[in-house]
């Protein structure tokens, strides 16, 4: 249930990404303004008419309307996200005394002189209440541009004097939550703050318990499971679990298990999942794995895989969809060559070789053919609505994005608290 507070100076676009993030959980957005706007209580009525008056509502007046607007039924359904409130520490206080206490807190910061930029190039029509901007989106049309006005408050002097009562105020307000709150930098592009938004609002809090990561990365072929196992294998000092790697090393150890696996290799046949479950085991439950906590992926790949694996005691904490559309994942596979003098592996749009003599002997994997690579996402989506309902818990990421941006917001799901529930 989202219990959200986001604040931010003006123009940082908390109001954007309180209405993306609103939209996207199913929740309500409560502001000064739609909670002063209508009449549906006596404490409302009293609101408006103070707004109306004079553009705020008092400390005390304010917080008993969040309280009664808070018992409704569909903040109680559907959660709620506070924008831009509390505004100052004594409010936070009040709110907090009244039993209020938000999961999560999000504060926007930027620079003043970009700030005042966005503010100050804000232009209304009077005619359809359309907001446009004199840098970022100013309209084509003659008609439209001549009819455009500056909204009241926003000049520069009226934005600099806003943002100096903001800084006053929010240094005393961020004490009031010291283990719920992200600061997230509004200087960058308006969808990267909400993603970085929702992936902290999707996590739940940390325990005080001690935490192991247990880490499962699912996704189709091509969307960097790989990559970045190892990323936080060599950062956090996990264990990278790679299922098709220990199975080969298996068979290659010769061991009674791997003497079971070796003839579904010869034959290019799927190993069982008993099979594969052993081996697994085997690893998880050595003494690195359990002490240092692990990063698993190529396993499970289907809902039975995913039930045995839970029923054998080994609970991913954390789980990461790594999304990737199809024809990014063509391009990232079937481009890859592999130079068989040097064994040096190259990407014909990414990595080319450096000269016409090592581009005429590449070689591609069969495995990297765009009618395998088909079959294999396939047969991934085939099983993904049922995994992602299983764990109902993981996180999406678009992985179709440089993979070091990827590792951040994986990184910030490892880091952020664990979910209530601690496995």
């Amino acid at each position: 249930m989202p219990k959200i507070v986001i604040l931010g100076p003006p123009a940082s676009g908390k109001t954007t990404i309180a209405m993306w993030l609103c939209k996207h959980l199913n929740s309500n957005l409560l502001t000064m303004e739609n909670m002063t706007t209508t009449e549906y209580s006596y404490l409302a009525k009293q609101a408006k008419s103070h707004y109306q008056k004079f553009k705020t509502v008092p400390s005390i007046l304010l917080v008993r309307l969040i309280q009664e607007r808070l018992k409704n039924e569909d903040c109680i359904r559907r959660g709620w996200i506070l924008d831009g409130i509390p505004e100052t520490r004594e409010q936070a206080l009040m709110i907090q005394t009244l039993g209020i206490t938000p999961r999560h807190v999000i504060v926007l910061s930027g620079p003043d002189t970009v700030l005042i930029e966005r503010n100050v190039g804000k232009r209304i029509d009077p005619q359809t209440g359309e907001i446009y901007h004199t840098t970022f989106d100013w309209p084509p049309e003659a008609e439209v541009q001549d009819r455009l006005m500056m909204p009241e408050g926003i000049s520069e002097l009226e934005t600099a004097q806003k943002l100096l009562e903001y800084h006053r105020n929010i240094v005393r307000i961020l004490p009031a939550y010291p283990k719920i709150l992200k600061v997230i930098s509004c200087d960058q592009p308006c969808v990267d703050v909400f993603y970085q938004a929702l992936t902290y609002v999707q996590t739940n809090h940390r325990s005080n318990a001690p935490f192991t990561p247990r880490v499962l990365l699912c996704g189709p072929v091509g969307s960097g499971k790989s990559l970045q196992a190892a990323l936080l294998a060599q950062k956090y000092g996990l264990v990278n679990v790679c299922c098709g790697k220990l199975l080969k090393g298996a068979a290659a150890d010769k061991s009674t298990l791997g003497e079971l696996i070796q003839p579904f290799f010869e034959k290019d046949m799927a190993v069982p999942d008993s099979i594969i479950l052993k081996v697994l085991t085997h690893r998880l439950k050595e003494q690195d794995c359990v002490q240092r906590g692990w990063v698993l992926h190529g396993f499970p790949r289907d809902l039975d895989q995913a039930h045995l694996l839970d029923s054998l005691g080994h609970k991913p904490n954390r789980v990461f969809f790594l999304n990737v559309p199809f024809d990014s994942v063509i391009e990232r596979l079937t481009l890859r060559r592999t130079d068989p003098v040097t064994g040096e592996r190259y990407h014909l749009m990414y990595k080319p070789p450096p000269t016409i003599e090592i581009q005429a002997r590449l070689l591609q994997n069969p495995k990297d053919a765009e009618d395998q690579v088909k079959l294999k996402m396939d047969l991934f989506y085939r099983s993904a609505a049922e995994l992602e309902e299983f764990y109902a818990y993981a996180i999406t990421i678009n992985a179709d994005q440089d993979p070091y941006t990827v590792f951040e917001y994986i990184e910030s799901g490892i880091i952020n608290p664990l979910p209530k529930k601690i496995f």
